[in-house]
């Protein structure tokens, strides 16, 4: 089982998940326990997130766990950056941010998305 982790870059450190090729319920939410008993025991707006979804499975009951993750991390959270979103997955990533009302970052790539994290006060 995958666990969060933390990743210095460039004087800053990052809250690192990597949810990538995940396909069930069960790895998602062996992910999502850990990061937010950890997000969620920080101070307000202080914690910088990178995020990977490259090739994770989505599906209703998965989209909805996320969500909820997504809405309880929001006043612990400064910025977030997401990687790995593809094709379909963007429908679902829009969805998941409208009913979280997060505004997470996606780039392309892990550097990309940490040379962003890098630049936020």
């Amino acid at each position: 089982m995958r666990k969060p982790e933390f990743i210095s870059y460039n004087g800053k450190t990052f809250f690192f998940m990597d949810f990538s090729d995940m396909r069930s319920r069960e790895e998602v939410d062996g992910l999502i326990q850990p990061s937010a008993e950890y997000i969620r025991s920080q101070s307000e707006k202080s914690v910088l997130t990178l995020t990977n979804i490259k090739g994770m499975h989505f599906n209703n009951e998965i989209k909805n766990a996320f969500s909820d993750f997504l809405k309880g991390n929001k006043p612990f959270v400064k910025a977030g950056a997401v990687v790995g979103i593809g094709g379909l997955q963007r429908i679902v990533y829009n969805g998941v941010m409208k009913l979280s009302g997060r505004d997470l970052r996606s780039f392309e790539t892990l550097d990309q998305a940490q040379d962003w994290l890098a630049t936020v006060n």
